[in-house]
């Protein structure tokens, strides 16, 4: 793409996600999926405008990226509560999420990949658009 912004590293550093075309989401999910395909596990920030937004995005990314869904983490505040901008935290090891207020921040998710077999592998990528994985191609 003439604008770069179709690719993973061309994300790095931004504040928020940025609007794309059809075929920018295109490619960068085809890129995401490839840059995500070797690790085992992975964590996941979203950065939203509201709570609601923050988990419509995260259960879209479990949707679409086959992850079993994450629970709510009980020691959390309560999601009705929480009003305003928000930073979700997920992590598919501890198998829960939380959600806490932050103003300032920028929109989007960010998801970092892991792995014990081959660490050279890990990752962050993003901010990807909130909603990058919502659609589901094919």
């Amino acid at each position: 793409m003439a604008d770069g912004l179709s690719s993973l590293k061309a994300l790095c550093g931004l504040r928020s996600a940025p609007a794309l075309g059809a075929a920018e989401r295109a490619a960068l999910r085809q890129e995401l999926q490839a840059a995500m395909a070797p690790c085992e596990w992975f964590t996941i920030g979203v950065m939203a405008p509201s709570a609601a937004a923050a988990v419509a995005a995260l259960r879209a990314c479990e949707g679409s990226l086959g992850w079993d869904p994450l629970e709510l983490d009980p020691a959390g505040e309560a999601l009705a509560s929480i009003e305003g901008p928000v930073f979700l935290k997920g992590n598919q090891n501890s198998g829960r999420f939380l959600v806490r207020r932050e103003a300032g921040l920028g929109e989007g998710i960010l998801i970092t990949g892991h792995s014990a077999v081959q660490p050279e592998v890990e990752d962050t990528w993003g901010p990807l658009p909130l909603d990058l994985l919502a659609q589901h191609d094919g």
